[in-house]
């Protein structure tokens, strides 16, 4: 078998006709609060990324500049599947109209040169501001007009996706973050994922990169935090048990990650790809340099050994606590103070 075969990432169907890779590739690294973007560079890296089998991006109207790249990419490449987000700005919840919808949706779609968008996933800042059933609807009713294959959401916690199910929204996938370090999407999340047949599409699986390497030997994580992501990770890391709980946490990580000659990026992702009801792992790697540990992936399986071992340590954790998205939820919280709200605006 030729070994660009052997190493194309395995997909999984999230309705059937629909496939997805199972690692996504990540547009938020592109948005330009990570440093510097050179545009050819990422171009190229896409078609590395999908001749490895990664097919699937995902991105957002409120990611700066990366609709438009993939947009230029698409041009060159039809055969990937485009997800991107509906994330309309907090000053618009209250009064929300189809029409902002809709000239958010057109945006998208003509950033991304596309007809139709494959997977539209709705964001909502406050679940005390009503509407979120209301902008669902909106988005049945552009599916309806051809311009969205299908409707996800992201950061919804299992309380309100029910409300949207049992409303009638024909939501097929929960973008949420779940990590190592972060199992809130655990019980009642992944419950009705189970019961109805919906996926988990799971982001913050490296905690920004984090879990790696290079931070298991250091008595204390530099400060400050290089790009926005760390910032908010560094958090998350707080609530897991501070430096404390995360040392303990990478030399575990490590030395399964001996056994496999892989990294602790690696573990980090096959247990989450291992979890219940996930669909894919969204990578958000800037370029193609990781690609080669990425392919890795495809060599090992966790075994139960390696799993206990993980809980050894992650079963000692304070937190995060409560259900998804909820302390970011919170804007007057160390959590959702390092939000923007309104990105739409720009």
């Amino acid at each position: 078998m030729p070994d660009n075969m052997k190493t194309r990432f395995p997909r999984i169907e999230l309705k059937p006709g629909y496939s997805i890779s199972r690692i996504i590739k990540g547009g938020w690294q592109l948005a330009g609060g990570h440093g510097e973007v050179d545009e050819k560079q990422a171009l190229r890296d896409m078609w590395t990324f999908v001749e490895a089998g990664i097919t699937t991006f995902d991105c957002a109207d409120i990611y700066t500049g990366v609709e438009e790249i993939i947009g230029k990419f698409v041009k060159q490449n039809k055969q990937v599947q485009i997800h991107t987000k509906y994330v309309p700005d907090l000053d618009e919840l209250p009064g929300l109209t189809k029409s902002y919808t809709e000239k958010i949706i057109d945006r998208s779609l003509k950033r991304l040169g596309v007809e139709r968008l494959d997977l539209v996933q709705l964001h909502w800042w406050d679940y005390s501001i009503p509407g979120y059933i209301e902008a669902a609807f909106h988005l049945v009713d552009l599916h309806k007009a051809g311009k969205i294959r299908y409707i996800g959401v992201t950061n919804f916690d299992a309380d309100h996706l029910q409300e949207l199910l049992d409303a009638g929204i024909p939501v097929v996938s929960d973008q949420v973050q779940y990590s190592v370090l972060d199992h809130r999407p655990e019980e009642a999340l992944i419950r009705l994922t189970r019961e109805c047949d919906l996926a988990l599409l799971c982001y913050g699986t490296l905690a920004g990169g984090y879990l790696n390497e290079r931070y298991s030997g250091l008595e204390e994580l530099p400060e400050p935090p290089e790009n926005r992501s760390l910032v908010k990770y560094r958090l998350i890391i707080g609530e897991f048990g501070g430096r404390e709980l995360f040392r303990p946490l990478l030399y575990t990580l490590a030395e399964i990650a001996e056994k496999y000659d892989v990294g602790i990026a690696e573990i980090a992702t096959q247990y989450i790809l291992q979890k219940p009801g996930v669909a894919a792992v969204i990578l958000g790697a800037r370029n193609a340099d990781h690609l080669e540990k990425i392919k890795s992936l495809r060599s090992f399986t966790l075994t139960g050994e390696d799993i206990e071992a993980i809980h050894a340590v992650t079963d000692k954790a304070r937190g995060p606590a409560g259900p998804v998205y909820g302390l970011e939820r919170d804007r007057e919280g160390k959590h959702g103070r390092i939000m923007n709200y309104n990105l739409n605006k720009r």
